[in-house]
């Protein structure tokens, strides 16, 4: 079990734990995902970790096919620039592997924007923290227990 899985139960939140077979040759995660689970790539979001002007980490949680927006990410941080963040950078900050980086129970409690089209579907998918693992939960529960803010995060 995983340290987000574990957060879900010790706090009673409803969800459902989603197991597949993960392809080592995959070019996309979070597509494989929704291939895998038959689900539509809106609905299965991932997790980017970012630097706002090099000093400020943050989690973007946005859908899988969509590409991250940094510019609107840095603006809603009150930051100038917003870079995607190293690889060791992120999985040392949040304790996940890169593939299996969920914005539940990291290693730390980062800012976290999820994308504002989360609340279009009545539950979305996450990773539940490891690779060929998703969690499917509510958006609300999600944006209550990563105290997110909600803004549009993908390019037009």
């Amino acid at each position: 079990m995983t340290p987000a899985v574990r957060l879900l139960e010790l706090k009673g939140i409803a969800h459902r734990v989603h197991r597949y077979h993960h392809d080592p040759k995959a070019e996309s995660f979070g597509e494989e995902a929704a291939a895998k689970l038959g689900v539509v790539p809106e609905r299965v979001f991932k997790t980017l970790v970012a630097m706002i002007d090099g000093t400020i980490i943050v989690m973007a949680v946005l859908p899988v096919a969509a590409r991250l927006d940094l510019k609107k990410l840095a603006t809603a941080v009150g930051g100038k620039k917003a870079e995607l963040a190293d690889l060791k950078v992120a999985e040392k900050t949040t304790g996940y592997v890169v593939g299996g980086i969920s914005p539940l129970g990291g290693r730390k409690s980062l800012p976290t924007f999820l994308d504002e089209t989360a609340f279009l579907f009545e539950s979305v998918f996450i990773s539940a923290g490891q690779r060929g693992l998703q969690i499917e939960i509510s958006p609300t529960e999600l944006h209550a227990l990563t105290n997110a803010s909600t803004i549009s995060l993908s390019k037009e």
